[in-house]
């Protein structure tokens, strides 16, 4: 490794600095294949930068920058003979604005390269994250609106074909159609949208899903493009709605361009095996090795360094040049995007230190952001041990705010399928939120009906309408943040083959020209889906208003005779949620929540509008969800 100190803070370099800069600008040149992060903005906590540079033979370069604020504080040389990586400092006293950074070879010949330091628009702590205020609407982007079918087929890319009756094949959905219809998702009440990953991923077949990514610092073109991405940042920030990148620091694509050259002989997990042509070491996803004090060495390795899956290469972020790329990557997007959150993919699989470092590196630049982190287990022991503030014996600290609640979504649709019994139905859902002890912060977990990689609620709960109606109700009023997946308010299924990728990640009906069913207008839409469509209308538009459900304490009574009520509470406002289970009519005794103190208040029917004077008894007229509030007095 080379490492060159040079500081261009001296007197003499400063003296004519801003004629340097003047003259620097007036020559924009971009010699360099590949040079990443391709800009960075002055003005952060963090005033060190470090630059990716990738030519042909650049290792026989020094480079050399003159510019005022802006110091090369070490160059290093890469195995490989192709890349450079320089690490600045961008003092605070910077200017934004552009300059030149010359490589120098000792044969004479120069190479120039055009670098812009830009203006922050915002400071960090403006950048505000999803809250339990939330209810984000989750979308795979090649199967929601093919707005631009102009952009279906790239010719430099791989995958060149689109067909609608391949389930993992291309449809071609795409941004615009995202932004078309930003007015559609805000008025079902949802307040962010998170797309399945909009990157490049230049893959041969099924590049439809975008987590084997290509180039980490571009939009896709058969989505649109970097413009197109800001566009619907902008949109719904001007809806006052919040955008989630979907992000991947464990793996890239197979394809990705680093592949044909990697920089390090440690770039990859297991990259002897790769480069030689050995077999592929998967992970064995034993995710409890993260935590389990009696794991054994080998195991540990195989589950964080083993690849994904055998076309999604393992990222090595022990090594620092690949932990600070990925680092700054997430960076780059948060400012350049203005986002309101990421969610990042496989949590637990990459360096669990390196994670820790790299949500603490964002949340120190933008301290009131949030990061979800896809932690599938169903174990409450584990999805708290990622949470930031958690009490681990091991002394970890995630840095991480919000893990997601695969234990509450089982724990939901096992109750709603079970008969009651003393410790089968209702109890589940009970049981599962009495967990609620063990999380640092349990309004910060994200809990969700079901996601692109798993059935959607409405199989998972055999086409029973009234159970996915208590199911989505109870998740909208517990202390979570609220995702759902796109096409959950027409109860989209995939009956036909439960669990697979490709039908759970299905079309939505009136997304394509000549659609026979459209989901936006309502045009061919069942009488049940345009009852569900209404319902979830009504309970999301009620919690964006809520602050029980936002901030209010929690009180639920142990469920009895296939009735579970929980309260959300207020000084202003009660919540009073009732999932029942019986088809007769039943009468419950009020009396038996005196502590709430409702007696003699009227409380209204959120979903239907009725209201009545809480007293000693309630009629329910048969199962399903009874959901009322005090907040219209």
């Amino acid at each position: 490794m080379l490492t060159i100190s040079c500081n261009n803070g001296n007197e003499k370099e400063g003296l004519n600095n801003e004629l340097n800069v003047a003259k620097a600008v007036k020559e924009v040149r971009q010699d360099i294949d590949r040079l990443e992060p391709p800009n960075w903005w002055v003005g952060f906590k963090n005033t060190q930068l470090q630059l990716l540079v990738k030519h042909s033979g650049i290792t026989k370069a020094t480079p050399k920058i003159n510019y005022k604020g802006v110091t090369i504080l070490k160059v290093h040389k890469a195995d490989s003979p192709n890349y450079l990586f320089i690490d600045l400092d961008i003092s605070k006293e910077t200017p934004p604005g552009k300059f030149n950074i010359i490589f120098e070879f000792d044969s004479g010949k120069e190479l120039m390269q055009t670098y812009e330091l830009k203006e922050r628009v915002r400071d960090g702590d403006s950048y505000l994250g999803f809250d339990s205020s939330d209810a984000i609407y989750l979308i795979t982007p090649d199967r929601f609106v093919n707005a631009n079918p102009k952009n279906d087929i790239q010719p430099a890319l791989k995958e060149q074909a689109i067909n609608r009756a391949d389930n993992y094949a291309r449809h071609g959905g795409d941004i615009q159609g995202i932004i078309n219809h930003v007015d559609y998702i805000k008025d079902l009440g949802f307040t962010a949208i998170w797309s399945c990953p909009l990157l490049t991923n230049d893959m041969p077949k099924s590049s439809y899903h975008g987590y084997a990514i290509t180039d980490y610092y571009q939009i896709d073109p058969r989505y649109g493009n970097l413009e197109d991405y800001l566009k619907l940042s902008d949109k719904l920030r001007s809806n006052q709605m919040k955008l989630v990148m979907d992000q991947v620091v464990n793996h890239c694509g197979s394809e990705h361009w680093w592949m044909q050259d990697l920089p390090f002989k440690d770039w990859l997990n297991y990259q002897e095996n790769y480069e030689n042509n050995g077999n592929l070491i998967t992970s064995n996803h034993r995710r409890t090795d993260n935590q389990d004090v009696y794991a054994a060495k080998i195991d540990k390795k195989e589950m964080a360094d083993g690849w994904f899956v055998s076309t999604m290469p393992d990222l090595n972020q022990k090594n620092s040049f690949m932990a600070t790329y990925l680092i700054q990557n997430s960076i780059w997007w948060i400012e350049g995007a203005g986002l309101g959150g990421i969610r990042q993919d496989t949590y637990p699989y990459p360096d669990k230190q390196f994670m820790s470092d790299w949500a603490g590196a964002i949340m120190t630049e933008y301290p009131n952001f949030s990061i979800v982190g896809e932690e599938w287990s169903y174990n409450p022991l584990l999805i708290g041990y990622w949470q930031d503030g958690a009490n681990n014996r091991d002394g970890y600290d995630s840095n991480l705010r919000s893990p997601m609640d695969f234990a509450m979504q089982r724990f939901i649709v096992e109750g709603l399928n079970e008969e009651e019994q003393w410790d089968t139905g209702l109890v589940k859902l009970y049981e599962g939120l009495a967990n609620d002890f063990h999380y640092a912060s349990p309004k910060d977990l994200m809990v969700f009906p079901d996601n692109h990689d798993m059935s959607r609620i409405f199989t998972q709960l055999n086409g029973d309408l009234v159970n996915t109606k208590m199911a989505l109700s109870y998740m909208a009023v517990i202390p979570r943040i609220l995702q759902f997946y796109y096409g959950t308010e027409i109860l989209m299924n995939d009956f036909d083959k439960p669990g697979d990728h490709g039908l759970v990640r299905s079309d939505f009906p009136g997304g394509w020209d000549g659609d026979m069913v459209n989901a936006f207008t309502g045009e061919g839409l069942s009488d049940e889906q345009k009852d569900m469509k209404e319902f979830i209308k009504r309970l999301l538009n009620y919690r964006k208003t809520s602050n029980a459900i936002h901030e209010g304490e929690t009180i639920h009574f142990g469920p009895e005779n296939g009735v579970y009520v929980l309260f959300r509470k207020t000084d202003k406002e009660t919540l009073i949620h009732i999932l029942n289970k019986n088809e007769a009519p039943i009468r419950i005794d009020l009396t038996r929540f005196d502590e709430i103190g409702l007696n003699a208040k009227r409380v209204i029917n959120v979903i239907s509008g009725e209201s009545f004077i809480w007293g000693n008894t309630l009629k329910l007229n048969g199962k399903g969800v009874y959901l009322y509030s005090t907040k219209a007095d």
